[in-house]
């Protein structure tokens, strides 16, 4: 697959961006005890409805244009086209300036729509394919929701190879959202979806960070409110030994540890050791990357990001100003991110900065591991919003939610500060 820089053939004059409502969407399930609830759904809105509205245009412009569409996921917000036809798919490539050989993950929304990924495109429409056993136990807890596999690409796969570029599997998730369902449903399609953003930048968890960044760049958002999960969703690996999360995010490691064949499975350690890697774009040396999120530089505000591993001491009033270039002869704003620990500064501590020329934006990100999750991204673009030149982020524990949270931050970050460091 060539990476050379594809140039988007279309002009887009306008983007349209439709609020709707997820709780109009409603689904049918299987009520057969002996397959998913999701084997096979059905959702209805009102005929009437913007949502229904919304998600019928949303569809056909899935269907009939290569101009991908903006829609919510409960991680983020996703970027999606037809995984089925190259020109739709190289245009999510060129609107976001992504890296050609950083796959895709395609967004389904049955059970029969991920098994029609494994049919070869000669294949007899009534020979039948199943997803392998070892993932049984993962779709039956975690979809809908959060939760990436990878699947064995057939001969003479339907998707277009720009979906899975040079490699020999394809990641595929059922998501939660019911738009992003539906949307699914409707089309008809397998849809190759990454995160609705310029490659690189915090992923958008609300419709108005993709206007910021996709504007004139797409058609159509679809403006389902906040994304209640907030971190990119978990990519694992069960056709290897042993089994490997290749991807922490919305599903934890401790989660997946529960059931039946992933007792013992691993975390893929990055390639090139570094928090971003070496190399051109931050990719690190090697093989092109096994799924999303393991080569290249992500989730980085524009700032300076200096992250604290937990147990470090929070930063004294004299370190923050220490970062703040250029504030002895102007103004700079320096952000900090408090999780668990650190203590918010008193006024004392502020006006200090301030007398120095330098202004303080501070905020929490609260202390559960899931409320965490769902602020950080936002919170990271709160922080260009501002103007801030650094922020200073406490680090948490890499345990349940913490582990996709240092993910993130690990791969955001200029600075890592570790204990010995301060």
């Amino acid at each position: 697959m060539s990476s050379s820089r594809i140039t988007f053939p279309h002009r887009i004059t306008k983007t349209e961006v439709l609020s709707i409502n997820p709780s109009d969407v409603k689904f049918e399930l299987s009520a057969d005890p002996s397959v998913h609830p999701y084997e096979d759904p059905t959702f209805t809105t009102s005929s009437s409805s913007q949502t229904g509205k919304a998600i019928l245009l949303a569809a056909e412009r899935l269907r009939s244009s290569d101009v991908p569409v903006a829609f919510p996921t409960e991680t983020v917000y996703g970027l999606g086209a037809d995984a089925t036809r190259d020109e739709a798919v190289r245009n999510i490539f060129t609107i976001k300036g992504r890296p050609a050989d950083n796959p895709l993950i395609v967004h389904i929304g049955s059970l029969k729509q991920a098994r029609e990924l494994l049919r070869p495109a000669n294949a007899s429409p009534t020979e039948t394919f199943e997803i392998p056993a070892i993932y049984k136990p993962l779709i039956d807890k975690f979809w809908p929701g959060p939760l990436t596999i990878l699947l064995p690409l057939p001969p003479n796969s339907k998707l277009s190879p720009h979906v899975y570029a040079t490699q020999t599997t394809v990641g595929v998730r059922m998501p939660a959202h019911p738009v992003a369902l539906a949307l699914a449903l409707a089309s008809n399609l397998p849809i190759a979806a990454p995160s609705a953003n310029k490659s690189g930048l915090p992923s958008p968890t609300t419709a108005k960070h993709v206007a910021v960044d996709l504007y004139k760049r797409v058609e159509l958002i679809l403006d389902g409110g906040s994304c209640i999960v907030g971190l990119e969703s978990t990519v694992v690996d069960g056709l290897s030994s042993p089994p490997a999360i290749l991807r922490p995010g919305g599903v934890s490691l401790e989660q997946i540890r529960e059931c039946e064949g992933w007792e013992g499975v691993i975390v893929h350690k990055e390639d090139g050791g570094g928090n971003s890697g070496g190399g051109a774009n931050g990719a690190a040396s090697g093989a092109a990357p096994r799924a999303p999120g393991m080569k290249y530089k992500h989730y980085s505000p524009t700032c300076g990001v200096r992250l604290y591993l937990p147990n470090t001491d929070q930063p004294s009033v004299e370190m923050l100003k220490s970062t703040a270039f250029g504030s002895d002869s102007r103004v700079a704003r320096l952000g900090v991110l408090r999780t668990r620990q650190w203590k918010e500064l008193d006024d004392k501590q502020v006006e200090w900065l301030r007398e120095r020329n330098v202004e303080l934006v501070e905020e929490s990100l609260g202390t559960s591991g899931e409320e965490i999750s769902r602020k950080l991204f936002g919170a990271l673009r709160r922080m260009d919003d501002e103007g801030v030149v650094v922020v200073h982020i406490e680090g948490i524990e890499e345990d349940m939610e913490g582990l996709a949270v240092m993910n993130r931050l690990k791969k955001a970050a200029s600075v890592v500060i570790r204990r010995r460091d301060v």
